[in-house]
């Protein structure tokens, strides 16, 4: 899904649109902010924070990594501890804040008591997320002393709200953001999201966060009423047709996040009425982040969706792609643009998947390679070298056994990505 590309439908009381970067209103009830704390050795702007004076109410999903940064821990205990309520939303970028044990616990801490003192809310009200390497500790102090700063840096604005978007990349070439505006009966309901990541992306968000990876952070901030119930109950639809259906490298990061805001401040509630249209337009806006993410992917030369269709199940059809998007095997061939659908069977193969290859279709860029267990006979090798030189491309896999599907969007591996990982701690 194209950032650029419109989206839309609409029913009797509805409509819906999403905007590229520098359209649209945003979410009232919200501020954004970024400040340098000099955590980055770029000494760029690292430290970001979104601010909802009224409270907002709010869910999340968080990596599946058994392996957590001390912020997911925090998160997690402080929508717990208020049932879903959120003031201020604190990120860091340059240092994950993750394997520090409980002095990475400690020091997570003593930022959202900070932040709560600077915003005038309660120490559970903030939530922190915090990108960069691992296994480094903490400076604490550093985002302590930019508090003041911040508090000035906070505006409603969209030069605000790029601010915030900006401050938490770190590989990332560009920020990432997406819009969506919905039409309640002459009163817009307005959706914004913020999101980073270009490397060590392979999201498995787990269930939303319930009262009792670089990294890939999203920030998602609406000015519907919602209670966190509601949220807690959309958010998954959301996430599985968009962040948990991309890779790019197939490491899953130790801090991936999903926060889901909800202002109230256009008093439109998320009724059954107004639900459908607000789950569609919230879909679209993931949608519009995860593409941004891959095609951001660090040393990205191409953009590859794996439609896969003719599964059993749904869950055959992901398990198919998956094996695919993580074969280095695939993503070396793609980044030359060599058709070798071999690899593609192969990888299909063996990602546990029960199929006979003898019913198995595979097209590349709209052109057939493979049908009924051998070559096509209309394979033309240059014809599917030159789609693979596209930027964007389809890989098409039927397998013959149902009626499920899923499409998932992946990426080439180049030596550029190698270069960039190869040197990431030195």
């Amino acid at each position: 899904m194209d950032n650029e590309r419109g989206f839309g439908f609409a029913s009797e009381a509805v409509g819906v649109e999403t905007m590229a970067a520098g359209g649209g209103a945003l979410p009232r009830g919200f501020f954004w902010g970024a400040v340098k704390a000099g955590i980055k050795a770029s000494g760029n702007p690292d430290l970001a924070v979104a601010l909802a004076p009224q409270g907002a109410t709010a869910a999340a999903m968080f990596t599946s990594n058994q392996v957590v940064a001390a912020p997911v821990t925090v998160g997690r205990r402080h929508l717990a501890a208020t049932g879903g309520r959120v003031m201020a939303v604190l990120v860091n970028a340059g240092n994950a804040n993750c394997a520090t044990g409980e002095a990475g616990i400690e020091a997570c801490q003593q930022t959202c008591v900070a932040a709560a003192e600077t915003f005038q809310c309660i120490f559970d009200e903030v939530f922190p997320s915090s990108t960069g390497i691992i296994g480094v500790p903490f400076p604490a102090e550093k985002v302590i002393r930019a508090m003041p700063a911040m508090q000035d840096a906070l505006g409603q604005t969209p030069d605000h709200a790029e601010a915030f978007a900006r401050a938490i990349m770190t590989t990332d070439t560009r920020m990432k953001v997406a819009r969506a505006v919905i039409d309640i009966d002459g009163t817009e309901v307005r959706i914004f999201g913020a999101a980073k990541g270009a490397g060590m992306i392979h999201p498995q968000l787990g269930a939303p966060t319930m009262p009792a990876h670089a990294t890939m952070l999203v920030y998602l901030f609406t000015d519907v009423y919602a209670e966190a119930s509601q949220l807690r109950e959309i958010m998954p639809a959301a996430i599985e047709g968009s962040f948990n259906s991309i890779s790019i490298d197939g490491d899953t990061s130790t801090n991936d996040t999903v926060l889901l805001l909800a202002s109230g401040a256009s008093g439109v509630r998320l009724t059954d009425r107004v639900s459908e249209a607000f789950d569609n337009a919230l879909k679209l806006v993931c949608e519009s982040l995860a593409h941004q993410i891959v095609d951001d992917g660090e040393g990205v030369g191409h953009v590859v969706t794996l439609h896969i269709t003719g599964a059993a199940t749904t869950a055959d059809a992901k398990r198919v792609a998956r094996a695919i998007a993580h074969s280095p095997l695939c993503k070396t061939a793609w980044s030359s643009a060599d058709p070798n659908w071999g690899r593609l069977l192969a990888a299909a193969g063996y990602s546990g998947v029960a199929f006979k290859p003898e019913r198995v279709t595979i097209s590349i860029g709209g052109l057939q390679v493979f049908a009924l267990g051998t070559r096509s006979p209309s394979f033309d090798k240059e014809a599917a070298h030159k789609a693979m030189t596209a930027r964007k491309y389809t890989i098409a896999i039927d397998l013959g056994e149902g009626e499920a599907e899923c499409r998932f969007l992946t990426c080439d591996l180049t030596e550029e990505y190698v270069r960039i990982n190869a040197d990431y701690s030195t």
